[in-house]
Order: C-alpha cells, then sequence, then structure tokens
C-alpha cells in the first residue's frame, strides 16, 4: 500500500485517540476536572488540538507545502534573525531581547512541526510491521507501543513547548508581534520570498494566535491548571500504552 495513505490513516487513526482522550465524560470519569473545566470548554481546546496540531488529512494536503517551509525557517532561525534587523522599530523596541523572543516563537512552531514529525514515526513503524490500515484508536497504540518511551516522551516535551509560550501572556505577545513583522517583510520582497514560504509562516503564526485567543479566556490559575493538566493526561495515556 502508498505511504501516503498509510500516512492518512495513521492521522485519522491518531486525531481519534485524541478525540477519545478528550471527551469531556471521560475525562469527568478519570479526573478531578477543575470546576471552570465544563464539557464546552473541553471541547474547544480539544479542537483546538485538532484543528492545529493534528490537522486531518484533506487539510494537511492543503498545508503540506507550508510545513516544509516551516520546519525551513525553525531549521535555520538565523534566516529569519536577518530579516529582523533590517527592522528598526523592533530593533529599537527590543534591542539585545530581540532573539530570545524569537527563539521562543521557534520553539513554539516546532511543537506544531513535532506532531508532523511523531506520525511519520508511526507510519514508519507501520511499513516495518506490515501493519495494513485502516488504523483506529487500538491499531494506532499498537503501533505506538512500538516506539521506544524515550521518543514518545520527547514528543510530549516538545508537544508542551506551545503551552509554555502561551502560559507567559507578555512573552506570547511579542513574539505574535514579531512574526507578524517577519511576515510584513517577507510581503515586500516578492522576488525574494515565495507564496509558499509565507504561507509556512502564516500557518505557524496562526496556530499561535488562536492559542493565544484561547488563553486569555482563562486567568492566571486556570492557565496553570490547564498546562498541568494536559501534562497529566498525556502522561497517564504513556503509561497506559506501555
Amino acid at each position: 500500500m502508498p505511504e501516503n495513505a498509510i500516512l492518512s490513516s495513521v492521522i485519522l487513526g491518531y486525531r481519534q485517540l485524541i478525540e477519545e482522550r478528550y471527551q469531556y465524560a471521560n475525562l469527568k470519569k478519570r479526573y478531578e476536572l477543575p470546576a471552570s473545566f465544563d464539557e464546552e470548554r473541553v471541547r474547544i481546546f480539544r479542537n483546538y488540538f485538532l484543528d492545529y496540531l493534528y490537522p486531518d488529512p484533506a487539510r494537511r494536503e492543503v498545508v503540506n507545502e507550508a510545513f516544509d517551509q516551516l520546519e525551513h525557517y525553525v531549521q535555520q532561525p538565523d534566516k529569519l534573525l536577518r530579516l529582523l534587523i533590517d527592522s528598526g522599530g523592533l530593533i529599537f523596541k527590543y534591542g539585545r531581547h530581540l532573539p530570545r523572543i524569537l527563539g521562543a516563537g521557534i520553539k513554539a512552531l516546532k511543537s506544531f512541526l513535532a506532531a508532523s514529525r511523531f506520525e511519520k514515526k508511526l507510519v514508519d513503524q507501520a511499513l516495518a510491521t506490515q501493519l495494513q490500515p485502516p488504523f483506529g484508536p487500538a491499531e494506532v497504540n499498537t503501533l505506538l507501543k512500538a516506539l521506544s518511551p524515550d521518543e514518545i516522551d520527547h514528543f510530549i516535551d516538545q508537544t508542551h513547548s506551545l503551552f509554555e509560550t502561551l502560559h507567559d501572556r507578555i512573552l506570547v505577545q511579542k513574539v505574535i508581534e514579531i512574526i507578524a513583522e517577519l511576515l510584513t517583510k517577507m510581503k515586500q520582497r516578492p522576488q525574494v520570498y515565495g507564496a509558499a514560504e509565507i504561507a509556512g509562516l502564516t500557518f505557524g503564526l496562526e496556530v499561535i494566535v488562536k492559542g493565544n485567543a484561547l488563553f486569555d479566556q482563562l486567568d492566571d490559575a486556570e492557565q496553570q491548571q490547564l498546562f498541568d493538566f494536559v501534562i497529566r493526561i498525556e502522561r497517564d495515556a504513556l503509561a497506559v500504552v506501555f
């Protein structure tokens, strides 16, 4: 079976796993939910995961090239920093802190790309074990079990980097401002930056902006509760698999 067909099935199976894991009724049975985390709030945050960290195969086809371009920038952040140096306003505003702020943005974007890389690992396991789609949650757990605990642990750590950035309410605003400025500069140089490159960074910015809007709905205590809660759920899910 073609690798892209296996990838599509892995994506669908993993999305189903996430959907089941973050169902309000399931969470309420296993955990003492914070009072403010009602069914609607759980649904909103679950959909954020599914829309931006684990988009379905149809949307993935649309953003695949954007994914590739985003990874290019994450791996070579110096290119982005050189572009920012041309922005006198940001240099004056943030000075020597500019690289650190850009680094925080890159760290957040890495968590988005980590999901794509992790799915590829599951595809590799499916090919190695000749496990055939369709893949539901049970089959995805079988593939997960074939990975090392360290690989899954690393994935969870990278995923939480996005939450760490969103949790710092002052830092995330600076990150958004800087990435938006980068996009403005890139659009002013169409002879240097193509549509796919701009789309990649635009999609990355959207991930952070949408997450920031969700965190705006929470007070400081609720933000910390959410951060701790998601970590616990993911760690518990890992423990069950192994």
